[in-house]
């Protein structure tokens, strides 16, 4: 057997294979959209202003921390402690919501 039609069997394999997993995977929409709702609510009610700006900035309009240090006059360690605090915060709120 030569190596191309092994490569070419076992890419015919990963295609059918790829299309089988994509037919018979679960639908997960449900769950990301009581997860968006669920994450909205969180947010607002439990992190502070400060660390809802971060956020903000961090992930919805993908500045790095140095960005974000520069823009509010603070340490790069700041943004990184009150980044990482918010995750901590949103995770214990939202671990048992489901």
């Amino acid at each position: 057997m030569s190596a191309t039609s092994f490569d070419s069997r076992s890419s015919e394999w990963m295609g059918d294979l790829t299309v089988w997993l994509r037919q018979n995977a679960s639908d997960n929409g449900e769950q990301l959209d009581r997860l968006r709702t669920k994450l909205r609510y969180a947010r607002s009610a439990e992190l502070t202003q400060r660390q809802q700006l971060l956020l903000r900035l961090y992930f919805e309009e993908g500045k790095t921390m140095p960005q974000i240090a520069r823009e509010l006059h603070v340490s790069c360690s700041t943004v990184s402690r009150t980044l990482r605090r918010a995750r901590e915060r949103l995770y214990r709120c939202l671990r048992y919501s489901f």
